[in-house]
């Protein structure tokens, strides 16, 4: 009897094992997470035995997350960093990056806000505190309010390399966990200035980059971060541990397929030109 029923127990989790199907992990990037859950439900639709469970928590989450094996992709608004390589290395982690989207990072301020434009040399004087109102940028008297993201972000190490010339951030700003809640919190604030993916720039306004005195400044849009005139533009990576095989490959190939590049472009994100999204998918 005891016996009989030891099988019918382990024929109980054996059928319960190929019912769950496969099931795939992505974490990372909180500018990417929408997109990837986006492209999960489609995914999942079509491919009913196929789990995908996707959480944002920061690139700085996700890599770290790839390299202790918690995750079977990492979603990333940046490369990893030469000691997150050699951390790689050393545990025998093979990180296989992809790039499988285009963002631009757009400034946000409030839809009140009189300045239109502003330079990288604003931009940095402002975020590292040389500039501090409005009105020594053609707005009002007013003191600026920073706000940012956290220092697991991806998209604060990019801006922080790419605006501010790896200077520190000034010491006021606010950091807030995700571009929705820079977002939320500009939208609310008359004197508040955010940054972020353009994907989510809801209840606020743009304002357009100009890298130079001499040079024209671009608002954030789908064209102009395809076309790279934009000047605060950047991939938006997948990584995996090695090349992947099976079920990892067949979701990223569809990812970078026609549809699944479509959907980027319905969600707000910026798809890949043809030609790189078909060079980036596995053979």
């Amino acid at each position: 009897m005891r016996t009989i029923l030891t099988i019918a127990v382990m024929l109980t989790l054996l059928a319960g094992i190929l019912l769950a199907g496969t099931t795939i992990t992505i974490k990372g990037s909180d500018t990417l997470v929408r997109l990837g859950q986006r492209w999960a439900e489609e995914y999942m639709k079509k491919n009913k035995d196929v789990v995908i469970q996707v959480s944002g928590g920061g690139s700085g989450t996700g890599i770290a997350a790839l390299l202790n094996g918690s995750t079977d992709i990492c979603e990333a608004s940046r490369d990893m960093k030469e000691k997150e390589y050699k951390l790689a290395e050393k545990k025998g982690i093979k990180p296989y990056r992809v790039s499988v989207a285009l963002d631009g990072i757009a400034v946000f301020l409030h839809k009140a806000n009189p300045v239109t434009e502003l330079s990288f040399a604003q931009l940095k004087g402002i975020y590292t505190g040389a500039i501090t109102n409005w009105k020594e940028i053609g707005g009002k008297d007013t003191r600026i309010i920073l706000y940012g993201r956290e220092n697991n972000s991806g998209t604060y190490a990019f801006f922080k390399k790419k605006v501010l010339n790896k200077e520190d951030y000034s010491e006021y700003t606010q950091t807030l966990p995700g571009t929705a809640a820079v977002v939320n919190a500009v939208s609310k604030d008359k004197h508040g200035i955010g940054y972020g993916g353009i994907a989510w720039a809801k209840g606020v306004k743009y304002a357009a980059v100009r890298k130079s005195d001499s040079t024209a400044a671009i608002s954030p849009s789908v064209e102009t971060v395809s076309d790279g005139t934009y000047p605060i533009s950047r991939d938006l990576y997948w990584f995996f541990n090695g090349v992947p095989t099976g079920e990892l490959k067949k979701l990223l190939n569809w990812a970078l397929s026609e549809e699944g590049q479509k959907l980027a472009a319905e969600s707000d994100y910026v798809p890949l030109p043809k030609e790189r999204a078909l060079a980036n998918m596995v053979p």
